[in-house]
């Protein structure tokens, strides 16, 4: 199973983080968006609700960060201070944040993949279909994959970032623009890295599954799951374990020859697939919109520092 570490979002504060607010609106609107963002419940975060929340308000947040980059004045007091570590720490985060972000699409394109495709299976056939068995098979082999290969380097390159942070010196610098610019880059990154943790842990969630389990050995999880006497949705679950606990529903209901009920728990199945395929459409939304504010996040940095 992995572990991640919680993330501090106040890692980074110093005293106040504070824009000048006089030169433009853009750095009032960066000061609210990590204020909203710092305020959200971590403890929430393993719902795809808070998830998208979250990500959306970091879309805005890199938005009015690039409107605040092409600004005279910070983009000045980024470039005297070429070449130090507060500075480099920020170009490091941002190729960091772009290799995490771009291996986290990757990962979701798969899943969606094989959730449609175990959704197109269930609409063909029965289960006691091979094709079914198949489908469910290809899912879990595929949530097993990308948590081993896509989501394995992006959850390294998170704790790099934070032990970079937990190992940055504090800020000495006197010039009050030049500062303010540094802790606020410096918090953006703190809470990016925190989101991104949030996100991983959802998608990385394990499935501790056999191939072809046996009758007991799946009354024995739904049991510990608390699923065997539900079949509506359980709240405050990871919504991609809820759908596991149904899918063992259906793996026990199929050694039975109780066809109503296999056919509601198909139903079960289906309505969980349906909810988590549109779920997983905001999240990439989501990353996407994310990626492109990055991007232009790094190209402003490095526009900068190369004057």
């Amino acid at each position: 199973m992995v572990a991640f570490s919680q993330t501090p979002w106040s890692r980074y504060r110093v005293r106040s983080i504070s824009l000048p607010a006089r030169s433009h609106p853009s750095t009032i609107r960066v000061e609210q968006q990590l204020a909203k963002l710092r305020s959200l419940d971590s403890s929430s975060f393993s719902s795809i609700e808070a998830i998208c929340s979250s990500l959306s308000g970091l879309v805005e947040l890199y938005r009015c960060i690039n409107e605040v980059l092409n600004l005279p004045l910070p983009q000045q007091a980024l470039a005297v201070l070429r070449g130090e570590i507060w500075v480099q720490e920020l170009v490091d985060n941002s190729v960091r944040f772009l290799d995490i972000c771009d291996n986290t699409r990757d990962a979701i394109l798969v899943i969606k993949e094989s959730i449609r495709e175990l959704q197109s299976a269930i609409r063909r056939s029965k289960y006691e279909d091979s094709g079914v068995e198949n489908s469910i098979a290809s899912y879990i082999c595929s949530r097993k994959r990308i948590k081993h290969e896509s989501l394995k380097k992006s959850i390294t390159s998170v704790r790099q970032t934070d032990y970079t942070a937990g190992a940055s010196p504090p800020l000495q610098i006197e010039n009050e623009v030049t500062a303010a610019v540094i802790r606020v880059l410096r918090e953006a990154s703190s809470v990016t890295s925190s989101i991104f943790n949030s996100l991983l842990s959802f998608l990385a969630v394990p499935m501790n599954r056999r191939p072809k389990p046996s009758r007991w050995a799946l009354v024995s999880r739904l049991l510990q799951k608390g699923a065997i006497t539900r079949d509506n949705h359980t709240e405050r679950i990871n919504e991609l374990v809820n759908l596991d606990m149904a899918i063992d529903r259906l793996q026990l209901e199929s050694l039975n020859r109780d066809g109503e009920a296999k056919e509601k728990i198909q139903s079960i199945v289906r309505e969980r697939l349906q909810g988590l395929d549109w779920s997983i459409e905001r999240i990439e939304r989501g990353t996407e919109g994310l990626f492109r504010e990055l991007i232009h996040t790094r190209v402003c940095l490095l526009n900068i520092l190369s004057q």
